[in-house]
């Protein structure tokens, strides 16, 4: 699989992950925590027909401990912070510290073997965070006071789905069948919190659509291509990328009738848009003149 193969793969993520508003909205009132751990169930499930598919399913034992244990970490920590922070926090301020990921993993993969870390990264890093930040905000202003706490989580949300994508990079070698048991001892984790914190309310036929459409893609498939394309494609680029994720999710809810274009959305995804393209033409830059060393020419 060739490297630019292995990007575009993993962009599949982001369009993915461009659906979990809208399939979300269509969930309540199931709690966010047993959502989870029905959600992660179904993609526990798609790991197995992957495993099945591929024929990688007996790779699963010859994966250390450790690395089923980081896995774990970063799904369930990153939703678990996430869900928690927008308790505490106005979830539009919330959200908005959340979506620093992308950034930090453009920040971050610098300090990878082999990578190069351009100008045009940063910028176009910079640009895509601007985006989302329009998207998120929607010229709304600063959070209420008192959610400080809120905003921590939130930060280490975004920490911690950065540091998982960037040490999936240097895991290179584990297969990407192990993300099966990421999911589903996120679901068992999950479901425990979910028992212990919460009510449980049981979703609507509609409701049970959306979970099942969940565990599929944006919490299933996705996490199985965004492994690849970290792994084997240009992680700098995804990054940047990854801020399309809430631009094409605004789209999809004014498609559903659940959200109103607005002038944001429009100089949002110019931003996006520059910050990508600043973002390959810097990663474009880089195979030319090869990956030995870390740069900021």
């Amino acid at each position: 699989m060739t490297r630019n193969m292995a990007t575009l793969i993993g962009f599949l993520a982001v369009l993915l992950w461009s659906l979990l508003a809208v399939l979300t909205v269509a969930t309540v009132p199931v709690p966010p925590f047993q959502l989870t751990a029905l959600t992660f169930a179904v993609g526990a499930g798609v790991g197995l027909i992957w495993g099945a598919v591929t024929g990688s399913l007996g790779q699963l034992r010859q994966v250390p401990l450790r690395v089923y244990a980081a896995g774990t970490l970063g799904l369930f920590g990153y939703h678990a912070l996430y869900f928690s922070a927008l308790r505490l926090a106005p979830p539009a301020e919330a959200g908005l510290i959340a979506y620093l990921w992308p950034l930090l993993i453009v920040l971050m993969s610098g300090l990878l073997p082999g990578e190069v870390l351009r100008r045009g990264h940063i910028l176009g890093a910079v640009l895509g965070f601007a985006g989302a930040a329009l998207i998120i905000l929607g010229g709304r202003g600063a959070g209420q006071p008192g959610a400080m706490a809120g905003y921590g989580l939130a930060l280490l949300c975004a920490v911690f789905w950065s540091s998982y994508s960037v040490l999936s990079r240097r895991m290179k070698t584990v297969p990407t069948v192990s993300v099966t048991v990421f999911c589903a001892a996120t679901a068992v984790l999950s479901a425990l919190v979910h028992v212990g914190t919460e009510i449980t309310v049981w979703p609507s036929f509609a409701g049970w659509c959306a979970v099942v459409a969940l565990g599929l893609g944006p919490v299933g498939a996705a996490f199985f291509v965004w492994d690849i394309g970290v792994k084997r494609g240009d992680i700098q680029l995804l990054g940047t990328a990854s801020y399309a994720a809430p631009v094409l999710s605004t789209f999809v809810l004014i498609a559903a009738g659940q959200a109103v274009a607005s002038p944001s959305l429009i100089w949002a995804t110019v931003l996006i848009v520059g910050g990508a393209a600043l973002a390959a033409r810097a990663s474009a830059e880089k195979g030319v003149s090869g990956t030995g060393g870390r740069s900021l020419l």
